[in-house]
């Protein structure tokens, strides 16, 4: 996924994240998620670049929407951040990203600056450093983990009680 952004409209520029939220149903989760994504904008963790909306029909038809498109009641609060999006997505990686929708769902595309890390990131260019490698663990993968952690501890304790 291309991002561009101008150089001279950013002095500190924090790590730019995407992500696609797939909702069952055509209504983007029913605007429960919306005043959790203001929050974060809210409290200057979060600057929102892009935000499209996809919903798949059952027979696999492609509906894209922009913010003013949509009804209040599919957005809640998210609607009032429309004028300062960027749109850095292109059409194609808005068709690339549409191919992981199951039809008969919908799906909001965000493109964020994690604002919270942007004096790090200057810090860390200004010093010469750049980014050679950045992942993200899924947050299912880490409750799985951790679960396993708790389970194979259980099993211990269960054993050194039996061999006591």
């Amino acid at each position: 996924m291309e991002v561009i952004l101008m150089a001279d409209t950013f002095d500190e520029l924090g790590p730019v994240d995407w992500l696609v939220v797939e909702f069952p149903g055509p209504n983007f989760g029913n605007g429960q998620v919306a005043p959790f994504l203001e929050d974060l904008v809210q409290r200057d963790l979060i600057r929102v670049l892009d935000m499209v909306f996809l919903r798949k029909t059952e027979d696999g038809t492609l509906e894209t929407a922009e913010i003013s498109d949509l009804d209040p009641s599919e957005l809640g609060e998210v609607r009032t951040a429309e004028a300062d999006l960027a749109m850095v997505l292109s059409e194609q990686d808005v068709m690339d990203l549409a191919e992981t929708i199951a039809p008969g769902h919908s799906a909001a595309v965000l493109v964020w600056e994690n604002q919270w890390a942007a004096p790090f990131g200057t810090a860390v260019r200004k010093a010469g450093g750049q980014l050679v490698a950045s992942g993200r663990i899924p947050t299912q993968a880490v409750i799985a983990a951790f679960q396993a952690d708790a389970d194979a501890e259980a099993e211990s304790s269960e054993e050194t009680k039996e061999g006591a």
